[in-house]
């Protein structure tokens, strides 16, 4: 939930109080990274204003535990509990135990509920409620609280000098900094460690806090973003007397230096610092940490150390997005962005849209900088989806400043960063258009790639119909209106699109584009017009030339409006799929022994990387379930953002042989034992380099390269694939390297049957079989090709040449 617009419905939800036999959990989707945020945020301070107890799960495992927990508290003592997630937890998966007696409620003994209860009532004076929040309602979570033991002390020691409390995922990221130190548990108690994980961080439980900082000399509070819970044990101690009292640092140590930072996330390497320093003011050194931590830090810096390769999978437009088109602007105009695919248009120099903002606020920053700027007008683009939430707000706002500002409602019919789900409340492009129009839009137009689709009084009457085609000019007649404007474009999400079809949702026209490489002058036009990523380079022996990737097409068929005789179009055909019953080509396999398996004597770490909507995660879900069937601990933590745009994608995949030995999901900078490269692009990167090590890390790497989108906007782009392959050589030893045509291969092992069909059984899998793949796809059968086909001995398998046209 978007917790600090929520506040004022939370503090009198707060206020008012819980039933008896009820209980409410308020979770609080959290983004330390600002990784799918405008701002990178925590919800901590928002729930304590409210004076919501908040709960930091570290684990799945804490999800269900404290999940029940959380729900007795809140029906305990009448208050709604905060619950912080993070997608560091929310999207992995792991091992856990679910018997439902696990977790044993323990009433209280120690506080006496007053009269009538701490419970929801009515009538309920504002004053009385305030009165009950503060004295009994707060005294009934503390003793619940204390008696059930949110917080412990996992590990300590006697004597005990240094103690560090941590909750959350940083909790995690300490007990990852210590094994990455070498500092197992019967070395932390001879160093005189003493570690407390917290797991309500407000308000911070006094008895257990005081437990834990007795006889310490220095505490170490680790926690992600600003201080909190540094700030409540501060208070907690400060009426302790000062010669027992320890040191407490966080987030500055005593000079006031930064010791673990604010901003960002916290690492296990950023962790593993604070400890050997707080380690070295009690006096011990070792050269033994001191070294290991050195060698983490230089994980944490692979650009110096590693030559990554500068091609990046970054997130693109889909094939056939709408945006591609509805996200242009005339010349001498610009637009700003917001929250949706749309942003995108930010990475495309051309679409010179620059601005973004949260949602709701879609166009305000040009309300303020109209007044004082030449400038005559601006677009704002604005995701049909956000329209819904919170976006008529802001075109209100600026119909009531009297602007020149024409918003741009891009209406796809579904909210496709976040997986296609419909948008809030449904709203039709007709309810839309009504709606802006009794708002005061002086000019209204609806643009659509079907024009003809709409029935008769569909829309206001003052509104104008255009094809797709008039955009351009429709935004020119828009920009010269005095006052608030509104252009719908209305086309289908492209992956929507596609999914509908597969359930036969949504009709699938008969038709199909081709570019004929003998014609195809390798101009880009086609790249230029479309801005489509289904567009790709081919590689011949007269240059760089296009092609269409016809299993990535989702016929938008934008690239054929530009000027090109190399485009052909195909009506009423239909791709037909290799007949995969001719052959089987998993008996190839069948002789082969079954691997020997290393034994397992700790974490086995497996990065697999790629691009978004191939497989990789599906990977990563099928080698945990194997580990959990086998008996074996797991964990899976996906890092997906905008991966299903394009972008890449990585899976952190832990097979353990027990759950203790996995402290962390996420896999350490230089452990990873394995990195599968579905994608060489992404394997290169430096997240996936940082975590290879030599003589430690196998690689086995997918040298295909599918084309980036990079490749839309530098049609002449250098795919780097040898500096790709020397980052490689350079992170990972000679002999723990593979790096193979694993796509071609798999084509090519799918051909066996299609090669035994026009050549016999005993013909060998030569060169043409990629031919062969290719116009399979295309819908060619077996039998269409026999009389095309290059015969034995043409080991060229070129169709090149052929006269006579091809069926």
């Amino acid at each position: 939930m978007q917790f600090d617009r929520s506040l004022d419905a939370l503090k009198h939800a707060n206020s008012a109080g819980t039933s008896p036999n009820g209980g409410v959990i308020a979770l609080a989707g959290d983004d330390h990274g600002c990784q799918s945020s405008t701002l990178a945020h925590q919800s901590e301070q928002v729930f304590a204003a409210a004076l919501m107890p908040v709960v930091n799960p570290a684990t799945l495992q804490d999800y269900l535990d404290l999940g029940i927990l959380g729900f007795a508290l809140s029906r305990y003592s009448s208050c709604w509990v905060g619950f912080k997630a993070i997608s560091e937890t929310v999207e992995s998966s792991a091992s856990i135990v679910s018997d439902p007696d696990r977790i044993k409620i323990i009433m209280p003994d120690d506080f006496e509920m007053p009269p009538g209860g701490l419970g929801i009532r009515w009538p309920d004076a504002p004053l009385d409620q305030e009165r009950r929040l503060h004295g009994p309602k707060m005294d009934a979570v503390a003793a619940f609280t204390r008696v059930n033991r949110f917080d412990r002390i996992v590990l300590d020691s006697k004597p005990a000098r240094l103690g560090i409390m941590a909750t959350g995922k940083a909790y995690l990221d300490l007990r990852q900094a210590l094994a990455d130190l070498g500092i197992t548990d019967s070395e932390a108690q001879a160093l005189g460690l003493r570690i407390y994980k917290v797991a309500l961080t407000w308000p911070l439980e006094q008895a257990g806090a005081r437990a834990f900082a007795e006889g310490l000399q220095d505490v170490l509070v680790v926690e992600e973003k600003r201080g909190f819970i540094e700030d409540q044990l501060l208070r907690i101690l400060y009426n302790v007397d000062a010669s027992k009292r320890p040191s407490v640092v966080g987030k500055r140590d005593e000079t006031g230096a930064t010791l673990l930072p604010s901003e960002g996330e916290l690492t296990p390497t950023i962790i593993a610092a604070a400890v050997v320093a707080r380690l070295r003011k009690l006096g011990h050194r070792s050269p033994a940490l001191e070294q290991r931590l050195a060698k983490l830090e230089a994980f944490d810096r692979p650009a110096e150390g590693i030559a990554a390769a500068k091609l990046q999978r970054t997130p693109y437009f889909c094939s056939g997005c709408p945006h591609n088109t509805s996200t242009k602007v005339p010349e001498g105009s610009r637009a700003m962005a917001g929250i949706g695919c749309h942003g995108m248009a930010l990475s495309v120099p051309s679409r010179r849209t620059a601005t973004i903002s949260h949602m709701g606020a879609e166009g305000v920053t040009w309300i303020g900088q109209a007044p004082f700027t030449s400038e005559q007008h601006v677009f704002q683009n604005l995701g049909d989806g956000t329209y819904t939430h919170s976006g008529l707000l802001a075109l209100r706002a600026a119909a009531a400043a009297d602007v020149n500002i024409t918003y741009k409602i891009l209406y796809n019919d579904a909210v496709a960063m976040t997986g296609g789900q419909p948008a809030e409340g449904g709203l039709t492009v007709s309810q839309i258009a009504h709606q802006v129009s009794a708002e005061g839009a002086k000019r209204l137009a609806i643009v659509s790639d079907q024009p003809e689709k709409y029935p008769a009084n569909y829309f206001p009457n003052e509104a104008t119909i255009h094809h797709r085609r008039e955009l351009d000019a429709v935004q020119k007649e828009l920009r010269d209106v005095k006052g608030l404007s509104v252009l719908i474009y209305d086309q289908t999400c492209a992956a929507e699109k596609r999914r509908r079809r597969k359930r036969g949702l949504y009709p699938d026209p008969p038709k199909r584009v081709f570019i004929n490489e003998r014609v195809c002058e390798g101009c880009g036009d086609c790249s230029q017009v479309s801005n489509c990523v289904s567009v790709q380079p081919l590689e011949t022996e007269l240059g760089r030339k296009r092609r269409i990737d016809q299993s990535n097409c989702n016929k938008d068929f934008s690239c054929i409006e530009g000027f090109c005789p190399s485009f052909v179009t195909v009506h009423g055909g239909k791709l037909r799929k290799a007949d995969r019953a001719a052959a089987d080509p998993s008996a190839l396999f069948a002789d082969l022994p079954l691997p020997v398996l290393p034994p397992l004597d700790g974490a086995f770490n497996i990065l697999v990387t790629g691009i978004g909507g191939t497989g990789v995660i599906t990977i990563g879900a099928l080698l945990g379930m194997a580990a959990h069937v086998d008996g074996k601990a797991c964990s899976t933590l996906d890092f997906t953002g905008l991966s299903q745009k394009n972008g890449a994608v990585m899976s952190h995949v832990r097979i353990a042989p027990s759950a203790d030995d996995l402290a962390n999901v996420r896999i350490g900078p230089g452990t990873a034992n394995l990195i599968l490269g579905c994608d060489i692009v992404v394997a290169t990167s430096i997240p996936a380099l940082s975590r290879a090590e030599r003589g430690l890390t196998r690689a086995i790497v997918n040298a295909d390269l599918l084309p980036t989108a990079s490749f839309v906007i530098d049609p002449d782009i250098d795919f780097q694939a040898g500096a790709m392959r020397d980052s490689l050589n350079e992170a990972i030893s000679a002999g723990d390297l593979d790096i193979l045509d694993a796509t071609g291969l798999a084509s090519a092992l799918e051909m066996m049957s299609v090669s035994q069909l026009l050549f016999g059984t005993d013909a060998p899998l030569r060169k043409s079989i990629a031919t062969v793949q290719g116009l399979i796809d295309y819908g060619f059968s077996p039998e269409d090709l026999r009389a095309y086909f290059p015969q034995e001995g043409n080991e060229n398998g070129s169709l090149i040449g052929q006269q006579r046209p091809l069926p």
